[in-house]
């Protein structure tokens, strides 16, 4: 349905496109009195209609659930420790039903304690991996053992990890010693048990006292759930060590396009040295590349991801660019912002607008870098403009930077666009504001008249940040159009450059008369 099915022609607003990363215009959030007054009488029209009781947390409170940042700060945290090369971080992966852990046939891979979120039934917590316990070790050996001592202190629940191929060693002895010391709950598992008749392995492992062993192949998950049930009977509700493992960190940026449009060039050239393989051949990259990159003068540090060039949808490619596509999708669905390259040289492309709508339905943050501008000349520059207004009309709110990543123009101009972003990213609107900022929109163009009915808007919140999502509540079906006339109106009010948002309606009916 288009805007001028939904007779809303006369309530189209000018919508410029583009925004200049360096002037941000910070939106006006301030309630006034007025503000409040109205949200007030706003919320009392609300008991004359019918309301479910998550309706009424939502008016209440703004939100439909807790901060994550800081309920992932009370997850409970269980800590994997064991000799070097009994599959430790093999179990992570396991565990975490993905491959995040390095995992290599030689001891000693994993040298830092690595934190992860992992759940299991419901129960979420933080995992974390550590490198080999080796007892008078020396040298690096000796941190990497002090390191998962540390583990164990700032642990609720330990998993001590033996190979059963071997059985209990002089170490893993030194080992129990000094989880008994710590009087943290442990649970035994006794690793590389691939079949059943390597059980009698595992069940030698009684001699080490810490009650039952439970025999897992973490190469293929045998028994892995059992363990983990096992874990979750000791582990409590919130952890005891708050604090130990906190989140935040380096904003993260993924950097994604088609193949071969100067992704790794990029990164490279904000790493300021040759950090990845750059080559004309596309595909050069596979595996998603991180790295911590220090940007602008006050050398604020970001994590950049290099990730595949996207080339079709992933239910058409095959072999080793099927797995990068979904790499990258995993790349994209860690990353808080995005950088979409798109290659100037050329016209833009249908995967160009796949990759940018993709960011958009992971709700991440938006800039659009256009590379290779070095090499446009004016006709080539005047067809582009052409091509943008038409392609990514529902874009346009995303920053634009005009830069050649092969030379270094206006990289610069990349960060205080990321800013933007991700400020908008996480917006959050006084919910009086936002009812008198819709009551004024309403009031000057209504919701257009449909079968003699006309939908009121009662009250609205929003439910949730990164993105902005908004929840207004009803008494009649909003149509499409309005609803986009709602958000570009949002946009040119509370700026939410770089950000897409999210505005879903409830329709409620009004209380039977008793």
């Amino acid at each position: 349905m288009n805007d001028k099915d939904s007779g809303l022609d006369e309530v189209e607003v000018e919508w410029t496109g583009g925004v200049d990363p360096d002037s941000p215009v910070e939106p006006d959030l301030e309630a006034t009195e007025d503000d409040v007054r109205l949200e007030t009488a706003l919320r009392a029209g609300l008991d004359d209609f019918d309301l479910s009781d998550e309706d009424l947390e939502l008016v209440d409170h703004g939100e439909l659930s807790d901060d994550e940042d800081d309920e992932a700060e009370l997850r409970p945290v269980v800590a994997v420790v064991g000799r070097p090369n009994v599959g430790k971080s093999s179990l992570v992966n396991r565990i975490l039903g993905r491959r995040e852990a390095v995992v290599e046939d030689v001891p000693g891979v994993t040298r830092d304690r690595v934190a992860y979120d992992a759940d299991w039934s419901g129960r979420r917590f933080t995992l974390v991996d550590t490198g080999g316990w080796e007892v008078d070790a020396t040298g690096i050996h000796l941190r990497v053992a002090e390191q998962a001592e540390v583990a164990v202190e700032l642990a609720d629940v330990v998993i001590f990890v033996v190979d059963a191929t071997v059985g209990a060693t002089d170490t893993d002895e030194q080992v129990v010693r000094l989880l008994r010391r710590s009087r943290k709950p442990v649970v035994l598992v006794a690793n590389k048990v691939d079949d059943q008749r390597m059980e009698a392995d595992a069940a030698m492992l009684w001699s080490l006292g810490l009650g039952q062993p439970w025999p897992v192949s973490a190469l293929h998950g045998r028994g892995s759930g059992d363990a983990l049930d096992a874990v979750l009977e000791v582990l409590p509700e919130r952890t005891t060590v708050a604090g130990a493992y906190p989140r935040g960190g380096p904003r993260r940026v993924a950097l994604l396009g088609r193949p071969n449009v100067g992704k790794s060039s990029l990164l490279n050239k904000l790493a300021g040295e040759e950090r990845v393989v750059v080559d004309d051949v596309a595909g050069t990259t596979r595996d998603p590349v991180d790295e911590l990159i220090e940007l602008g003068e006050s050398g604020k540090l970001w994590r950049f991801v290099d990730t595949a060039g996207i080339r079709r949808r992933v239910h058409q490619t095959r072999g080793a660019d099927f797995y990068a596509s979904l790499r990258t999708q995993s790349a994209l669905e860690k990353a808080e912002v995005a950088v979409v390259l798109i290659d100037v040289s050329t016209s833009i492309t249908e995967q160009d607008i796949r990759v940018v709508q993709q960011v958009v339905d992971a709700g991440r943050a938006l800039v659009i870098a256009y590379n290779k501008w070095d090499l446009m000349d004016e006709e080539r520059q005047y067809y582009l403009e052409r091509e943008i207004e038409r392609e990514l009309v529902q874009m346009q709110w995303a920053p634009r930077v005009n830069i050649s990543a092969m030379t270094g123009r206006h990289v610069a101009k990349l960060e205080p666009a990321l800013e933007l972003a991700l400020a908008s990213w996480d917006r959050r609107i006084p919910t009086s504001r936002l009812n008198a900022f819709l009551g004024e929109v309403v009031a000057a163009h209504p919701h257009p008249v449909r079968g003699g009915k006309q939908p009121r808007i009662l009250f609205a919140t929003q439910a949730d940040t990164r993105p902005p999502k908004f929840v207004i509540f009803a008494s009649g079906f909003i149509e499409a159009g309005y609803r986009r006339f709602l958000e570009r109106r949002l946009r040119e009010e509370f700026g939410f450059e770089g950000t897409p948002i999210e505005i879903s309606v409830r329709v409620r009916e009004k209380r039977a008369r008793r």
